[in-house]
């Protein structure tokens, strides 16, 4: 079934406070209108036309894309009129479905339902709400079927009593709907031209209008100012967490947690409290993350324990490793199975091989580590020269000492041992103690400033 879909996303959000367009502030990591995008294409849509307005090419700016088609409404004349701009864009034969930018979270599968079928008929998404201010009342016959949509502005005290409110997503013939927007009025309360004003010309068509209710309100709730964003991220999140307990994650409190993007995780997965999840993350059989950590775009091994306050971003991490307390592991790094990088370590496009060890102050960038090395407290790759990168190579079963600078380009070979305190800045032998230290003195008779006295 081929379908257009239309993404109304023109309004200014005064009530945002803010001098973005309220469809791109974000939701999950990301802007409310790219959540809207990502269910419609589970539809395969024909085309996707988005009506912006308000913030001038900020949108088609912010989410530019080939397979959008961006219409601008110049003039704010309400929602109908938002969609009668998209017409040119439209394929005819097709069916149209309306959605917006600011209602974020509608799921899949309530879409799916709203489309299903064919024919001449117009599908309404409507709820039950225990306080329906803001929305549109659906009227009903004494055999329940859809007479009207009246707009709460201009509903009469009885008919604000009404709990079923109208969500304003809809699909309907595309030729119908062209006929039906060239009808519009706009004498009302606004002075705008009502899309829901649709339904009583469908009606006078003799039109079949069907209605359809969502699985759970929050996949309905919009977006109008800073609180109920904020509220709609925890309904988000919770949603997102009782995913992930009822896979047999263990979450030491679903309050506390925070997915922007995807999670994948094996069997006995333990995630801490405050743990922020960005892009692709995969977690694999036992792993546990530690407290207050955030983990992008990364896949961990099976066993490997991430300790506190750990920041891993866009890296491969082995089975049983231990990262953290306190560590960065930054994009284009691969630890081995193993690998261990403790407090206030950081690596950095660098590979570490099996069993090797960095467990203090120490920073690795643009590295190759090799098998079963032992990098002490305090050891820096200098792997850059003020212009351009340079690589360092540490081979198996290598010893560094404590506080040494490797000056990059330059190997540690095999076997080799590199002396506490030590600045590398050529080859150290396979198998050999190297070495470089100043000559210590000691000066006799010498005494340390003091400072001066004030008045004397």
């Amino acid at each position: 079934m081929a379908i257009n879909v239309v993404i109304l996303a023109a309004g200014q959000g005064k009530r945002m406070n803010s001098d973005l367009p309220k469809v791109l502030h974000r939701l999950a990591g990301v802007p409310l209108l790219r959540h809207v995008v990502t269910a419609a294409k589970t539809l395969k849509p024909t085309r996707i036309c988005v009506v912006y307005g308000h913030g001038g090419d900020q949108v088609p700016r912010a989410m530019q894309s080939d397979d959008l088609i961006y219409v601008r409404q110049k003039q704010q004349l309400g929602t109908g009129h938002a969609v009668k701009q998209t017409l040119p864009y439209l394929d005819p034969r097709a069916d149209t479905l309306i959605l917006y930018g600011d209602v974020p979270l509608i799921a899949p599968a309530t879409l799916k339902k709203l489309v299903a079928g064919t024919g001449e008929r117009l599908a309404l998404l409507t709820a039950g709400f225990d306080n329906p201010t803001g929305y549109g009342r659906i009227l009903r016959d004494g055999r329940g079927a859809v007479t009207a949509i009246v707009e709460e502005k201009d509903a009469s005290p009885e008919q604000r009593r009404i709990r079923e409110g109208n969500t304003g997503l809809m699909f309907l013939p595309t030729k119908r709907l062209s006929t039906w927007l060239a009808r519009l009025s706009n004498r009302n309360a606004q002075g705008e031209y009502y899309l829901t004003d649709i339904v009583a010309l469908a009606l006078q068509d003799k039109v079949r209008i069907k209605t359809i209710a969502p699985t759970a309100l929050w996949e309905i709730a919009g977006v109008n100012n800073q609180r109920q964003l904020a509220e709609l991220e925890r309904a988000y999140q919770r949603e997102a967490a009782n995913r992930l307990l009822d896979s047999g994650v263990n979450l030491a409190d679903p309050g506390r947690f925070d997915l922007r993007g995807q999670l994948r995780c094996g069997r006995d997965v333990r995630i801490d409290v405050n743990c922020v999840f960005e892009g692709q993350v995969r977690l694999a059989a036992g792993v546990e993350i530690g407290a207050n950590c955030v983990i992008r775009n990364t896949v961990i091994g099976a066993g490997t324990r991430i300790a506190p306050f750990s920041m891993i971003d866009e890296a491969k991490i082995g089975a049983r490793c231990i990262v953290g307390p306190f560590a960065r592991i930054r994009p284009a790094t691969t630890l081995a199975d193993e690998v261990h990088i403790g407090n206030f370590v950081e690596v950095k496009a660098s590979t570490i091989g099996k069993g090797s060890k960095a467990n203090h102050l120490t920073y690795l960038g643009d590295s190759q580590v090799g098998r079963n090395v032992n990098v002490g407290a305090g050891t820096i790759t200098c792997n850059y020269d003020g212009a351009n990168k340079h690589r360092t190579v540490i081979e198996d079963d290598v010893f560094i000492g404590s506080a040494t600078q490797l000056i990059a380009p330059v190997t540690v070979r095999r076997g080799a041992t590199i002396g506490a305190g030590s600045t590398i800045t050529k080859e150290a032998p396979a198998n050999q103690l190297t070495m470089s230290r100043s000559r210590q003195l000691s000066i006799t008779n010498w005494k340390r400033p003091r400072k001066a006295v004030k008045g004397r």
